[in-house]
């Protein structure tokens, strides 16, 4: 019943999380009735996605294609000795928001959770391990996300940590962030008390 163009246009935006048929298709019908402008702008800015960004090859967080590693971690002012682990690259950006963190960062690139098929060799758990060494790192901060993924990840962790240097201390973000909620949604002060707060494991 629908144009082909327009349908196609509603299929594509419906592949995105969170958007059912029905907001896919106001999506697609705005966009048919604004400027050609904003499709453009869009549609320029889809197609240079993937060739303009990477992951940091130390820290795995996200940055700009033509850079070698994360400007987070280059920068001098920042404490290397101290390494935040977070499930994904968008935790680091609701972390920075606090302005209260002066460390660095570790992007796990996930949760262990064996119904998705997520085992620990899929995790840049390794690479934390050999950053402890190589950054001659004094304190580990856990900031999984406060799921039961996220509890078991950090466990995982906590061992593995443990094994390998005894004396590394290892500390927790305080449980002021509410259960089921990712690190990513939760609000500025909420983070800013958990990380202030954190405790020893």
């Amino acid at each position: 019943m629908l144009p082909q163009a327009l349908s196609d246009v509603i299929d594509a935006l419906g592949m995105l999380p969170g958007v059912g048929p029905k907001t896919a298709e106001r999506y697609a019908y705005y966009l048919f009735k604004s400027s050609n402008k904003i499709s453009e702008s869009i549609a320029s800015s889809l197609s240079n996605l993937h060739s303009g960004v990477k992951s940091c090859p130390v820290t795995f967080a996200l940055i700009d294609a033509d850079m070698k590693v994360s400007p987070l971690y280059d920068d001098p002012r920042r404490d290397k000795s101290t390494i935040m682990v977070v499930e994904e690259p968008l935790d680091i950006y609701a972390i920075e928001q606090t302005k209260s963190y002066m460390g660095t960062y570790h992007v796990l690139g996930g949760a262990i959770s064996p119904i998705d098929g997520i085992t620990p060799e899929q995790l840049h758990i390794g690479e934390l391990i050999k950053r402890v060494n190589d950054d001659n790192a004094k304190e580990i901060i856990i900031a999984t996300n406060p799921s039961v993924e996220g509890e078991s990840t950090a466990l995982l962790l906590e061992k593995m940590l443990h094994e390998q240097n005894p004396n590394l201390k290892l500390t927790r973000l305080a449980r002021g962030l509410p259960l089921g909620v990712d690190l990513s949604y939760a609000d500025q002060i909420t983070l800013s008390a958990a990380l202030e707060n954190r405790t020893d494991l």
